[in-house]
């Protein structure tokens, strides 16, 4: 076997977020390379449907579950969950989030900042505080969280996000510690990501806006996948506690 080459076999894959998008992607990239994935969101039948897709794709083992991961309580079942239904958890990605659109700072209501930090933030803390536990008593894994450049580049239309989102890059370090040298924890930054989402879009304006990226356009989803397939990997054994930027250079 090429020591070079990315290998899941074996492994067991936690992805949040991962009916479509973003998430789906890496579901399928971690399938196609031997891994056990288990993809949860809200809607059960829409990761049912993402994990019979993928199945048909790879031939891998694909299971899904239905997750809210803003709620604590979730949160805390669904870990001791799939703990029970799977044995250990190699691997944890925390992809869910969103960036809800408002007018101004102050139609920002109490509700939708809780909704923002829940999603973002306390979700992702609860779910690498509990397996990540469980990973250092069994010999260690990896937890990659899906940040965004607004928690470095934060803007007046992302303001709950991306103080959520700066919140989830401070924590990924601190778990760093918290669970190492066994298991690493370190998180992607991604930018700009040409998902479902987008095609809501002004395309004409945010073809304008992308001239300024170094890459003059934005990402495919499947380009986010070798960051996170690195830093699950055994190759980046000696990475952990960091944040890598993925945005065609939108940043710089």
């Amino acid at each position: 076997m090429n020591k070079w080459a990315f290998d899941f076999t074996g492994k067991k894959v936690v992805i949040t977020g991962g009916s479509r998008g973003l998430g789906f992607q890496m579901a399928c990239a971690f399938s196609s390379l031997g891994a056990e994935v288990i993809i949860a969101s809200r809607k059960l039948e829409s990761c049912q449907t993402a994990a019979s897709t993928i199945t048909a794709e790879t031939g891998g083992k694909v299971h899904a579950y239905a997750l809210h991961a803003a709620d604590w309580d979730q949160c805390t079942e669904f870990a001791h969950r799939v703990l029970e239904d799977h044995g250990k958890i190699d691997v944890l990605v925390n992809n869910a989030g969103s960036s809800p659109l408002y007018d101004k700072v102050t139609d920002i209501s109490e509700e939708l900042y809780d909704k923002v930090v829940g999603l973002n933030l306390k979700g992702p803390f609860r779910l690498s505080a509990l397996l990540g536990e469980k990973m250092a008593e069994s010999g260690g894994g990896a937890i990659v969280n899906i940040s965004s450049i607004a928690s470095v580049n934060p803007k007046p239309d992302t303001v709950p996000y991306s103080a959520a989102k700066a919140g989830l890059n401070a924590t990924t370090v601190a778990l760093a510690h918290t669970y190492g040298p066994d298991v690493r924890v370190n998180a992607v930054v991604p930018g700009t990501f040409l998902t479902d989402i987008s095609q809501h879009w002004d395309q004409e304006a945010f073809a304008q806006r992308a001239q300024s990226f170094a890459a003059k356009r934005g990402g495919e989803p499947e380009e986010i996948v070798g960051a996170v397939l690195y830093l699950s990997s055994p190759m980046a054994s000696y990475t952990t506690g960091a944040l890598l930027t993925v945005d065609g250079g939108a940043s710089k």
